[in-house]
């Protein structure tokens, strides 16, 4: 369980605290998405759910080791692997293959082990092609791709996307958007995605909104989804097929609310058109 217990950050010479009173709960197997405008706290919280941030109040905990304590810190990264918008950020050896073993080095594994799980996941995000090229010389969405392998291939118990799509082509997104969720089925690990794209939040079943760092809505991503009034406050629009929805219902075509997916909203128009 990953567990944010009131927790406040503030930023040097900062005029306010990035998270304030923050409290939140991640259960082994959720999908979240975390919301909210430019500097609602999104990314500051990403920070210190593995103790690159510590909280100056309140407590951070990873399967009950807290993030404050520097002998838990090795554990807890293992564990909560953060993947960031930009990929540069991540990237530190002189070649894909090594980047990509670079966690598991830093673990102690063996070698064959090590061998092993780096070319089960360069197959995996379709990197085998690239594995002697320098990080440097990738496109953007290559370098995000190898950003991720990094973290995936330590099989973290927690994994946090934080706007790690915003610079991917839309097949590319989801393209990835696919091999994560495949990933968490078969490994059994929550995701949390922090993002600004509503379209993208509705993919997940539980949604955190921030507003000015603190917790101004959450729970259930379709009855969120739903409050367009609300989420209007926060600085955020529904997608537009909430809205469409909405209006469906208005005029007594019943489909079901929180629907933001076309293929979504195309299957329910389809059923009822099947049934009349």
């Amino acid at each position: 369980m990953l567990e944010v217990e009131g927790v406040t950050f503030t930023y040097p010479h900062a005029p306010r605290e990035a998270v304030k009173n923050l409290t939140w709960t991640v259960f082994p197997g959720e999908t979240w998405a975390v919301v909210g405008r430019n500097g609602s706290g999104k990314s500051t919280l990403a920070l210190l759910l593995n103790g690159i941030l510590k909280p100056q109040k309140g407590r951070v905990r990873v399967e009950g080791l807290d993030t404050r304590e520097e002998g838990n810190l090795k554990e807890i990264r293992r564990w909560v692997g953060v993947v960031f918008q930009d990929p540069d950020n991540q990237l530190i050896a002189q070649t894909v293959e090594e980047d990509v073993a670079f966690g598991l080095e830093n673990l102690g594994l063996p070698p064959e082990a090590i061998r092993q799980r780096v070319e089960e996941i360069l197959d995996l995000l379709d990197l085998r092609v690239l594995r002697h090229r320098p990080p440097a010389r990738l496109s953007g969405g290559q370098k995000q791709r190898v950003a991720l392998a990094g973290i995936l291939v330590m099989e973290p118990r927690y994994l946090i996307l934080d706007e790690a799509t915003a610079m991917l082509d839309p097949v590319t997104r989801e393209e990835i958007w696919d091999l994560l969720f495949r990933w968490k089925r078969e490994r059994d690990i929550s995701l949390v995605f922090i993002t600004h794209n509503m379209e993208e939040a509705s993919l997940a079943e539980k949604m955190l909104v921030l507003r000015e760092g603190e917790v101004f809505l959450k729970g259930s991503s379709r009855e969120i989804l739903e409050e367009q009034e609300k989420l209007r406050e926060a600085g955020l629009r529904a997608p537009s097929l909430i809205d469409l929805g909405q209006r469906l219902r208005a005029r007594g075509i019943e489909v079901p609310p929180g629907m933001a997916s076309p293929r979504e909203m195309a299957r329910a128009l389809w059923s009822l058109g099947w049934k009349r």
